[in-house]
């Protein structure tokens, strides 16, 4: 199954093409998981390619040999997920307390460069055939750097918006997580393209927003109650990406993901709440206004 996810539908990611290699790629000969006469593991991206007969003697080996957990086999699990993630979000965090601390709140000219950096490196990593975890890591190192500076002048103008930002995103966190793992939202195909072309819809907006805003134009989109609106609308879709990831993750567990791609999975859950993080902080200042 091909993702709708920009992360994870990469190639070499959680999915393969139909049996013919990595999209692009065919290879000529069959492919493990392919679909073939026989094989009823056919429609896993990550079976392994099937052997001779086994004897009865080598049956009699394999069950009475313990089972062999993920963590044997290199399989990704959630725990893989978990710390991968707890890692990149803590090296976010640590180059946002230096921006913190030592850019000055009216310096945004550093925190600008991380943020084109972080935006090119984040690309790289969307695009890569192959997961690297030093580059994630290095984005999200760039990323935070730049989210420090810009919270801290939020926080100059608004003190206390920073923590009610991130008390916003986790609430935003829980409460998908609560709502996929129970049932309530379930991540089909049609619920994927509508997203996905709302999230288009919303990119090309902002971009000609901020196109707008280079030539002096104010279109209200950041302010009064259309930017409330917007602010809303962009939350919801970080919301939406991340039940995007929660499927994901779960499909590439159940498949045999490589463990490797558990570094892929935190890259994409870093994304989403960078997304809705900017989106809360930005909505937030609005609600406050000159208070």
């Amino acid at each position: 199954m091909r993702s709708s996810n920009p992360v994870f539908s990469r190639e070499g990611s959680f999915t393969r093409d139909n049996g013919t290699g990595y999209a692009g790629f065919n290879t000529g000969r069959p492919q493990a998981g392919a679909p073939s006469a026989g094989n009823p593991y056919g429609n896993n991206p990550y079976a392994q390619p099937q052997a001779g007969p086994v004897t009865d003697e080598q049956l009699v080996e394999m069950y009475q040999a313990p089972s062999a957990g993920p963590l044997q086999t290199g399989r990704m699990t959630m725990d893989d997920v978990v710390a991968r993630t707890a890692l990149t979000l803590l090296t976010l965090v640590a180059a946002g307390a230096v921006a913190w601390f030592l850019l000055p709140a009216a310096n945004f000219g550093p925190a600008m460069v991380a943020a084109f950096a972080a935006f090119a490196v984040g690309m790289v990593i969307s695009f890569k055939r192959s997961v690297s975890a030093p580059l994630i890591i290095t984005y999200a190192a760039l990323e935070g750097f730049f989210l420090g500076a810009i919270s801290h002048a939020f926080n100059e103008m608004w003190p206390g918006i920073a923590i009610q930002a991130v008390l916003g995103t986790a609430a935003v966190f829980a409460a998908m997580l609560i709502a996929y793992k129970s049932g309530r939202i379930r991540v089909t195909p049609r619920y994927t393209r509508i997203g996905i072309a709302i999230a288009m819809g919303f990119v090309l907006l902002m971009v000609i927003n901020l196109v707008a805003s280079l030539f002096g134009a104010d279109m209200g989109l950041r302010s009064g109650p259309l930017g409330i609106l917007v602010g809303i609308v962009g939350i919801a879709l970080g919301a939406f990406f991340l039940s995007l990831d929660f499927a994901e993750i779960e499909a590439g567990i159940q498949g045999g993901a490589p463990q490797q791609e558990s570094w892929r999975a935190a890259f994409g859950l870093t994304l989403s709440l960078v997304w809705i993080y900017l989106e809360m902080l930005r909505l937030i200042a609005i609600l406050r206004g000159d208070d």
